[in-house]
């Protein structure tokens, strides 16, 4: 694939997925790191190739794979995935397990792969770009080692639990959706389910 369709892509999968997960260019550069300058000259064609470190930022932010999001057009691969739904007979989504630790290394993997890899528990709900991540550590507020977060990859509220990790240490911390934005913390995604001490 040419450089210029990636670009094509990367900048239509952005406006696509800023879009359909409620967030805005301002979200974007707070929780990725990146200057709003950057963001506009992606989306306005003035950037002729961007440097992989700032599509990995973008992608880690939306919860997607760093390969797809150049290559794949999400807006027409999630309306066929909506399509094959049959509303009100839906099964429950499968959701990889993995523990605190190895989180990071795999942000930048697509969910298809993961559940091919890891052990899987359920989520009874509308859901996609889900991920289960079983705390290793008592250092968190709220939760203690052995409970499991589902969250939500790529997804911020301004209210609720968010999975968050500090870029320069890999460390995870639980950040609320208030203060997102001055915590300078990159954000996983949203918490959408607490399962304590057990799956």
């Amino acid at each position: 694939m040419h450089r210029k369709e990636k670009n094509e892509n990367l900048k239509s999968n952005i406006r696509y997925l800023i879009r359909s997960r409620g967030e805005s260019q301002v979200s974007l550069c707070v929780a990725s790191g990146l200057t709003r300058t950057t963001i506009y000259n992606i989306l306005e064609g003035k950037v002729s190739n961007v440097q992989h470190s700032t599509v990995r930022k973008i992608s880690n932010f939306f919860g997607v794979s760093y390969e797809e999001i150049e290559r794949i057009d999400f807006e027409e691969k999630e309306t066929l995935e909506r399509s094959a739904s049959i509303e009100g007979n839906m099964n429950p989504a499968a959701v990889p397990v993995l523990k605190e630790g190895q989180l990071i290394s795999c942000l930048d993997k697509p969910i298809g792969e993961l559940v091919t890899h890891f052990p899987l528990t359920y989520y009874f709900g509308s859901a996609h770009n889900m991920v289960a991540v079983i705390l290793e550590y008592r250092r968190y507020a709220s939760y203690g080692g052995g409970d499991v977060l589902i969250v939500h990859k790529g997804c911020v509220n301004r209210v609720g639990d968010h999975l968050a990790y500090d870029t320069g240490t890999l460390r995870l911390s639980i950040v609320d959706g208030q203060s997102i934005e001055s915590s300078g913390l990159c954000v996983i995604g949203y918490i959408v389910e607490e399962r304590f001490n057990d799956l």
